[in-house]
């Protein structure tokens, strides 16, 4: 048998050469393989951010209370969703009633109004304001007590709803008869016989409160029937949830937490309400105004008063309110906050059957004569305005005092999904006679 080949000795400087490239070998496997973790890992960290972290990241912090996006995309897909549901409404409308091209230009300016209130930033930046609110009426409503339990969310989705497990509320007056006084000699010679002090609107401002949005169930598009059981409500409020959560992502919690918010806002109010008192007295003025665009016709009517001309023929003459001026400008009692600035200082600076100056404001040139000054009881109505104005100074007030975070980034996950439906796209790009655009894809939450 022939000897095999031996393989040759190995020097000390091929075994150092051997392990030399064996240790190359494995750093670059190691490398390898730390790099394939750290690209798996950012892979991971990125959709994990887009899933979980980022939506727990705040869009705002409101005295240390975090709003997180996931919460303020959820509200502005939400308010999204309403806007839309009153488009469908409006265009369901307009293919039913719509067949005059005057009905339907009218029906096609309020869907471009919607249209123009689904603009990302806007929308957002209002959802922004109003759960700001929202959080600092519950922070209140907690200082003060005021608790929710289930029981009192559960009749409250109910009836957001329309069923009424104990029948459905009668409806109250909400106005009282408006308070008269018996006129004085000097009064009755300053108005026509026929002529009785009535609240008006004119010139009227009134504060808006921040509002807590309505649940509407998309699924009710018609009256329930009757009589509507508790049977009815649950196939109903099932039908809506489904709805929510296929149009927006909604689940049961997220409905009813929005109706959570909307018992918080009642309460505070009520207690606020409580604290003011059911009854109230001010110091009201009865005056009549005319209006005229200028200061020269203003100068004009001055003169012609002074000249001995009647006020009513004057008024039906020249006034521009015309709401009023067949009346002889008569804008009966009104208290202080119900006229702008300028008009309301210059009315209760006067007495009975003192005329003014001409008096400017954003509406034109007024010569005010008044015919009565003091203090009424507030109706009901008047009473309601007075509660609401004093919950809007609180608001204010309390958001000036609070600390309030708001983070740039918000305005990069503003959701403009859900979109309006494409019939109703094309129906708007139409009637103001553009091609239809392209939808919007939505955002990823």
């Amino acid at each position: 048998m022939a000897n095999e080949p031996k393989d040759p000795p190995q020097t000390k400087k091929h075994i150092a050469r051997k392990q030399h490239v064996d240790r190359q070998r494995r750093y670059i496997i190691i490398a390898t393989i730390v790099v394939l973790v750290l690209v798996f890992g950012l892979i991971l960290y990125g959709i994990l951010n887009e899933l979980v972290l980022k939506n727990r990241q705040p869009v705002a912090i409101v005295n240390s209370e975090r709003i997180t996006t996931e919460s303020f995309q959820k509200s502005v897909r939400y308010a999204r969703q309403q806007v839309i549901a009153n488009a469908v409404n409006t265009y369901q409308f307009i293919q039913m009633f719509g067949d005059s091209p005057e009905t339907q230009a009218q029906f096609a300016g309020q869907l471009t109004q919607v249209q123009a209130q689904l603009e990302p930033i806007s929308l957002g930046n209002q959802v922004m304001d109003q759960m700001i609110d929202e959080v600092l009426i519950k922070q209140e409503a907690e200082k003060r007590d005021i608790s929710l339990d289930e029981d009192e969310v559960n009749k409250a989705v109910e009836e957001a709803f329309g069923y009424f497990a104990d029948g459905t509320p009668t409806s109250q007056p909400t106005s009282e008869p408006f308070p008269t006084s018996t006129l004085s000699a000097q009064q009755e010679a300053l108005i026509p016989p026929t002529v009785t002090a009535m609240p008006t609107e004119v010139i009227t401002i009134t504060a808006t409160p921040t509002t807590v949005p309505t649940v509407t169930p998309t699924s009710a598009a018609t009256a329930p029937p009757t009589p509507y059981t508790e049977e009815s409500f649950q196939t109903q409020y099932v039908q809506a949830l489904e709805n929510f959560n296929e149009s927006i992502g909604f689940s049961e919690n997220d409905l009813r937490d929005i109706i959570r918010k909307q018992l918080y806002y009642q309460k505070l109010q009520e207690a606020m309400r409580a604290e003011l008192g059911s009854s109230a007295a001010d110091e009201q003025v009865w005056a009549k105004h005319i209006l005229v665009p200028d200061q020269a016709t203003a100068d004009l009517v001055i003169e012609r008063l002074a000249a001995g001309e009647a006020w009513q023929d004057l008024a039906a003459e020249l006034s521009t309110d015309t709401s009023n001026k067949d009346r002889g400008g008569d804008l009966g009692w009104f208290g202080r906050g119900m006229m702008v600035p300028e008009f309301e200082d210059a009315a209760f600076a006067l007495d009975i059957g003192e005329v003014s100056e001409p008096v400017e404001t954003n509406f034109g040139w007024h010569i005010i004569l008044v015919i009565g000054n003091e203090e009424r009881s507030l109706s009901n109505d008047e009473l309601e305005q007075r509660h609401q104005q004093a919950f809007f100074e609180w608001l204010q007030g309390i958001r000036d005092d609070s600390e309030i975070e708001i983070r740039d980034y918000w305005i990069d996950r503003v959701p403009t999904d859900p979109v309006l439906p494409p019939e109703i796209e094309l129906f708007i790009q139409r009637s103001i006679g553009q091609p239809a655009l392209p939808q919007v894809p939505p955002t990823t939450p």
